[in-house]
């Protein structure tokens, strides 16, 4: 075993310890999350929604007041527990949004060991390229690892933006340990070079930018997916309805449904002439190692495919009809698309792409 070889095979090693140590990490920041789901207090719309659904007040339609020997009726003052588009005056998120000092320190300690983790889950990735002396992503396990890594950058940096989303933080790590867990129980492989087809500096172009769209996909996926159980609740509430304890318990600590609707459509908006770039650079890739620009490979098609159905989602957008409930359908069908282009495509359907095995 040369000098050379045996430094690839330590620094591999450190790569996996690296990380393992981020799954335990993660994990920790797991459960301050949960703790900041359980001892942070409602939003404003969560509490008034509460308020509303009180059985004495429904015993008390309106108040009855005396002035002047007369008698004057006046109706309940209407309380809004549904937001409205523009509105200014609906806070969001749980815990520390909440304005809860107990579950805003769970929330603060919950995204300091998200930081953590990410640095030391960054750490092996740099520490898996080092070891095979290329980018790292030549197989499924490289990218799964990328991936998550990637995926709470963008959650982190948006936090470091101020913008309000903490309450992504909860179902961002929950994927993440699962997505790592599978990593490096299914999918792991041992380094090793990359095919002469990938030798090229569209290794770096192209795939990083796949990689970063389908982490904001991702990102605009959870949202989509919460606005649509945001928005049932608001409907059964508006309705006059009574949800279920655990369900009113967690619906109280994400922001309405109208905001989650609004982050998950801007996200998906922002990065999709980013993913129309990764299709394009793609298939100029392909044009230097195969010597064709398109040839309908499964990849190819499926990314297509996923690039349809954003397109789908963005005029569903702007057409009045299919706002809401229907946008958010197409986006979860998007993302869906993304999911099977990575891992449907690369595990069941051999093509050109399969050469990195997983």
């Amino acid at each position: 075993m040369t000098l050379a070889t045996a430094t690839n095979e330590h620094l591999a090693n450190i790569s996996n310890t690296l990380i393992y140590s981020a799954m335990a990490v993660y994990t920790l920041a797991f459960f301050a999350y949960i703790a900041e789901w359980l001892f942070g207090s409602r939003s404003k719309v969560g509490r008034t929604a509460a308020a509303l659904t009180q059985k004495t007040e429904a015993k008390t339609p309106a108040v009855t007041v005396k002035s002047a020997g007369g008698t004057a009726v006046l109706d309940r003052p209407q309380v809004v527990t549904r937001s409205a588009p523009g509105a200014r005056d609906v806070p969001d998120g749980p815990g520390a949004h909440g304005g809860d000092e107990q579950g805003d320190l769970y929330g603060r300690i919950a995204v300091s060991l998200t930081v953590l983790a990410f640095a030391v889950e960054a750490a092996g990735v740099v520490a898996r390229a080092l070891s095979v002396q290329r980018a790292p992503w030549g197989n499924m396990y490289e990218f799964n690892i990328t991936f998550s890594t990637v995926a709470v950058g963008v959650y982190l940096a948006l936090l470091a933006l101020r913008k309000n989303i903490r309450w992504l933080g909860l179902p961002l790590i929950t994927t993440v340990l699962l997505d790592l867990g599978l990593a490096v129980t299914v999918l792991y492989t041992a380094s090793d070079q990359l095919v002469p087809a990938l030798h090229s500096y569209w290794l770096y172009i192209h795939v990083s930018t796949a990689i970063f769209c389908g982490a904001v996909f991702y990102v605009g996926a959870v949202g989509a997916l919460l606005y649509l159980f945001k928005d049932s609740y608001e409907n059964k509430l508006a309705t006059g309805g009574q949800p279920g304890r655990f369900a009113t318990s967690v619906m109280e600590r994400l922001p309405a449904s109208a905001s989650l609707d609004k982050f998950s459509y801007r996200v998906n908006a922002a990065v999709f002439p980013l993913w129309t770039f990764t299709i394009i650079a793609g298939a100029i890739w392909a044009g230097d190692a195969w010597g064709r620009y398109w040839g309908w490979d499964p990849k190819e098609t499926w990314a297509f495919i996923t690039w349809v159905a954003y397109a789908c989602y963005l005029h569903a957008r702007a057409t009045a009809g299919w706002k809401g409930r229907k946008a958010a359908y197409i986006a979860l069908i998007a993302f869906a698309c993304w999911l099977f282009n990575y891992y449907g495509v690369n595990i069941f359907v051999s093509g050109k792409h399969s050469y990195a095995g997983v």
